[in-house]
């Protein structure tokens, strides 16, 4: 509202990286980011666009946003990102004109280097003079210092072209200046002007880090070409670096994500008290058996268990003790069972094993296994008090057409196993019941 109130026309970008996709930076004049952005943040878009060779991200005033009154350390993030100040959210139409409106009418320019530094090497009095008129046409300066000081005017030009001629010394100047350039970690987009007339020394230019080429006697429309084409490419690549790292980052966030999302859903997937997988878990993964059953005629068991006489104990020990009882009796069932059978709390002292890729009749043999291994190992309190659970189960196997059938029929034969005496193991299907313990 307060641009387009003042005459000016707004361009909308989702974030940073659309933002340097665009094609309409030539005619921006100001350009409000948010100071936190993701997966770029408004101080990092503005270093990556001062780091930019062209005039317009050098000169072009950029404010970030910020939705409180910028720390010290905000302060000190724009002034190394060489930003030009921060928008507050809070702010009202007036104050943002009265913000902004200098900048929109050009009362606000930075000082400093208005074109873009071309570093020149090996090139004639009058090469260089030609050049440099050809370049101050489209807003670039060319710089020749001596080629033994090549290093060091770099380092200070920061000059994003190198026009290497051969004047100092022909192809072996030019590979020497390349060298030179190159282990100071000076890589520049480097253009060739001159002849080169044997295919090898074409190839060890090449092979050297030469990018382009421009022919004598020397053509503006191919110069300029050719620096434009430099400068185009550096920007993408300087995009493209952005979007690896954007990519990166995402790729981290999303590692972090799965490992929360893995936690999280074992949170939601396990009993706390047992650490055995919860009823919900249990509902899932019944629900998964029966669909297999049906469709690839994979077998499983169905065990239901309960706690015999579990409120005896709580009432007589209290329910710490019934909680440490349900604790250990679920560590009995989780290590007696195999890594691809699945053990879950179902209820207060309900529990049920899912066995997979086996018979009712094994099934039974592992409820009896589980019985009899509780059966024989009484739990030894702090208080001297020694507890003996037991504990009944129901087997059942799939035939059952709905998932409330095949419960049923377990809680049936659970019901049964209890109401012969409990302690004991049946079978809902036909399989006998084991006899009874002695002493029951």
């Amino acid at each position: 509202m307060a641009f387009e109130g003042g005459g000016h026309a707004v361009i909308q970008a989702g974030d940073p990286l659309e933002a340097l996709a665009k094609d309409a930076w030539g005619d921006v004049q100001v350009l409000v980011v948010d100071a936190i952005g993701d997966p770029m943040d408004g101080f990092r878009l503005t270093r990556l666009l001062r780091g930019e060779a062209r005039v317009l991200f050098q000169n072009l005033p950029i404010f970030l946003v910020l939705d409180h009154p910028p720390s010290d350390q905000e302060r000190l993030a724009l002034k190394a990102s060489e930003g030009d100040g921060f928008i507050l959210t809070t702010s009202s139409i007036q104050q943002l004109l009265n913000r902004l409106g200098p900048v929109m009418a050009g009362g606000l320019s930075k000082e400093g280097c208005q074109r873009v530094p071309v570093l020149g090497l090996g090139l004639q009095t009058d090469l260089a003079r030609r050049a440099r008129e050809i370049l101050q046409h489209v807003g670039m300066e060319l710089y020749t210092p001596p080629a033994r000081n090549a290093s060091e005017a770099q380092q200070s030009l920061k000059s994003p072209v190198l026009l290497l001629g051969l004047s100092a010394g022909g192809v072996q100047g030019a590979l020497a200046a390349l060298a030179q350039l190159r282990d100071q970690n000076h890589l520049l987009y480097t253009i060739l002007v001159g002849q080169v007339k044997t295919d090898a020394d074409q190839r060890k230019l090449i092979l050297a880090g030469i990018s382009d080429w421009v022919p004598l006697p020397l053509p503006a429309p191919r110069l300029i070409h050719a620096c434009k084409r430099a400068i185009e490419f550096l920007h993408a690549r300087r995009i493209q670096a952005e979007y690896e790292s954007a990519l990166h980052d995402l790729r981290a966030r999303r590692s972090v994500l799965e490992v929360e999302a893995a936690t999280l859903r074992n949170e939601v997937l396990t009993d706390p008290l047992t650490e055995l997988l919860n009823r919900r878990a249990f509902d899932q993964h019944i629900e998964h058996a029966l669909r297999q059953w049906e469709r690839h005629r994979r077998s499983f068991v169905l065990l239901i268990g309960d706690v015999d006489h579990f409120k005896l104990i709580n009432d007589r020990f209290g329910h710490p003790v019934g909680d440490e009882v349900l604790r250990q009796l679920s560590a009995r069932l989780r290590t007696a069972l195999r890594k691809s059978d699945l053990a879950f709390r179902i209820g207060g002292e309900e529990f049920a094993i899912l066995l997979t890729e086996t018979s009712l009749k094994a099934g039974a043999e592992v409820g009896e296994k589980l019985r009899s291994r509780i059966d024989e190992e009484p739990i030894a309190l702090p208080s001297g008090q020694t507890i003996f659970p037991t504990m009944s189960f129901g087997v059942g196997g799939p035939g059952a057409a709905t998932i409330s059938e095949l419960l049923s029929q377990v809680d049936r034969a659970l019901y049964r196993a209890k109401s012969l005496g409990r302690n004991r193991v049946v079978v809902f299907g036909g399989l006998e019941p084991p006899a009874a313990p002695s002493g029951q």
